[in-house]
């Protein structure tokens, strides 16, 4: 450990922390209607919304109302996304003539969008148009952030009402979030990197000339364009001529390969750092390109990446202090930072120590740079895979494929709790909520006290659809993945055999059925079974949480408040905080340690072994 990596982790959390009062009271007075420094700005433009959408800001919704506005607005987004991926050849900003997606890639895609999961199956600049990455992709990272982020606010405020339905307006919520919070933010975070080298810019990609140029065969080509191909004899394997039934040759089209020397290539450009911005502040992870943060235009110096990794947590930190405010306890909000913290710190810790230790596969060469950027190093490889898997976000600058079996499974153990260490905008809140009230069950029952959560009682209903609300991604991602594993559509897309390839599938359902979007890389998903599984977990992972979450607030908004008694468990401090780390730990053990012990921790051992897969 050196002290530049020391400096770097102590600058991260320090900065990430401090914002987190600042930017979490500023969010709190935008949902709570009162007056910011930016709304002498953006008032007008608020109301101006409002009467073109026939949005009436005082009518407030029930719970059942709030989710269906979620669902009608994620639908609606789903259809326009998908239509504009299917039909993105004749649209406006081809400039490089790109074809349209496929049915399935498109339909993955357009809800992993719509969903805040950003999961992709194909690298951006060479299947996206630029109307199709900005109008299509980048619009939904502001939508589907701003929804999430809505979503707990009416968590929150339902949560300090009592005796009442309402629970606040959907359409309100979403629109001061996109205006008061998501735009500004990913205006001001998108200016450092064009000065770091970001690219912003709407022209064709340029040409550059190559200093080493090379030749290599490509399919010959006709007059009009059309492929060239000759007739030859169909051998089998030993090379002999196939005959048909009616006693000839059999005859198949080969192409027709020619010399072509290369000396230019196209660099991939576009609207980028207005691009990144978004999708790091806001916990979406798609990249314009296909190796995400690895690539140098999408993260080109360490100062870059430094202000990446920390726009990833700034957001998400701030909403716990946020959530405090908005129910009127904020120890309680500093418990549950505390817990998300320490886990989250916790996971970081154990990754870099493996990815520290040599390979005995490779002769123990140090330190481990497969799979990582030269520029970043091991532990800023670590810190952002843990970071982006902690914080719902999905983004890598390395290839968690080439990790260590152990330090690859803490990104992957981040996801499957649920990725609500801080979580994404909105969710990684309600997403503890659940893992809360059974902590609070658990313990009631534990010590005699009654069951209540911040002046509510709680009955079997809440407990219910805590439940649900844990067990619901969980089975998107297990069952999936067992199918997978034993179905020839599956295992043909597998690129690794053994305790990996299964790595590789869990990893890929548990980041869709948890919203995350990152990759171990070493799958290929862009096949008709993988799309529309991994999109139907996606959208399993985006809503049954938010069902449960509003289910759970809609009754408890509706109950009265009762005072607190010597009976009552407080929801604050170390012994409720340790409690809940050791529910959350437990509850994850029970439900992912078989297959843990199937894929990483089998092959850290074969490993050990001198195997690998």
């Amino acid at each position: 450990m050196t002290f530049n990596e020391i400096l770097q982790i102590t600058l991260f959390f320090g900065i990430g922390i401090a914002l987190t009062p600042v930017l979490g009271r500023f969010m709190a007075r935008v949902f709570n209607g009162e007056r910011t420094f930016l709304h002498p700005l953006l008032l007008p433009v608020e109301r101006l919304v409002y009467r073109l959408t026939g949005v009436d800001p005082a009518e407030e919704m029930s719970s059942v109302r709030y989710l269906w506005s979620v669902a009608v607005m994620t639908t609606v987004g789903f259809a326009s996304l998908m239509a504009i991926l299917m039909t993105q050849k004749w649209l406006p900003l081809n400039t490089q003539g790109l074809d349209n997606l496929s049915w399935h890639l498109a339909f993955n895609t357009a809800w992993s969008f719509t969903c805040n999961a950003d999961w992709q199956s194909y690298s951006g600049e060479a299947v996206m148009t630029y109307l199709s990455q900005t109008l299509g992709l980048s619009v939904h990272q502001f939508i589907s952030g701003a929804s999430g982020l809505a979503v707990l606010v009416a968590v929150g405020r339902a949560l300090a009402r009592a005796s009442v339905k309402s629970i606040g307006n959907f359409w309100v919520d979403l629109t001061r979030c996109t205006l008061y919070i998501v735009v500004p933010l990913s205006v001001l975070w998108a200016i450092p990197l064009v000065w770091q080298g970001v690219p912003q810019t709407w022209k064709a990609y340029p040409t550059a000339s190559l200093v080493e140029p090379y030749t290599t065969q490509v399919q010959k080509v006709d007059d009009k364009g059309n492929p060239v191909t000759t007739s030859v004899q169909k051998v089998d394997d030993k090379g002999k001529p196939v005959v048909g039934a009616d006693g000839k040759t059999v005859m198949v089209d080969q192409p027709v390969m020619v010399d072509q020397r290369v000396e230019t290539q196209p660099l991939p450009v576009g609207p980028v750092a207005s691009f990144e911005s978004c999708k790091q502040l806001f916990t979406n992870g798609g990249g314009w390109y296909g190796v995400n943060s690895a690539h140098p235009y999408e993260n080109p110096t360490p100062l870059a990446d430094f202000l990446e990794m920390l726009a990833i947590i700034v957001v998400p930190m701030a909403q716990v202090y946020m959530f405090g405010l908005l129910i009127g306890n904020r120890r309680h909000a500093w418990t549950l930072f505390a817990v998300m913290l320490g886990l989250y710190v916790l996971s970081f810790a154990v990754a870099w120590h493996y990815e520290a230790q040599p390979n005995p596969v490779v002769d123990n060469i140090m330190p481990n740079m497969e799979g990582k950027e030269t520029r970043f190093g091991v532990m800023n490889s670590v810190l952002w895979g843990i970071s982006c898997t902690a914080i719902d976000n999905g983004s890598v600058n390395s290839m968690h494929d080439s990790w260590m079996p152990l330090a690859g499974m803490m990104p992957m153990w981040n996801i499957l709790i649920g990725e609500m260490l801080f979580g994404g905008i909105g969710c990684g809140v309600y997403c503890m909520l659940f893992h809360v009230l059974i902590t609070v069950f658990i313990a009631g029952l534990m010590i005699g006290r009654t069951p209540e959560y911040l002046g509510k009682k709680l009955g079997a209903w809440e407990a219910t659809w805590a439940v649900i609300g844990v067990l619901v991604p969980n089975a998107a991602c297990l069952i999936p993945t067992a199918i997978s594993v034993v179905l020839p559509a599956g295992v043909a897309s597998m690129n690794n055999a053994g305790p990996h390839g299964l790595s590789e599938v869990l990893y890929a359902f548990g980041e869709a059925a948890n919203n995350n979007g990152s990759a171990f890389a070493g799958l290929n998903a862009n096949v008709p079974w993988y799309d529309v599984t991994l999109g139907i977990a996606i959208i399993i992972g985006r809503f049954a949480p938010i069902a449960a979450a509003l289910a759970i607030v809609g009754r408890l908004a509706s109950k009265k408040t009762v005072e607190a008694s010597a009976g009552t468990l407080p929801v604050h401090g170390w012994t409720f905080g340790l409690t809940l780390a050791g529910v959350i730990i437990v509850v994850a053990a029970l439900t992912f340690f078989p297959a843990l012990c199937l894929g990483p921790l089998l092959e850290h051992g074969l490993m050990q072994a001198g195997r690998a897969f």
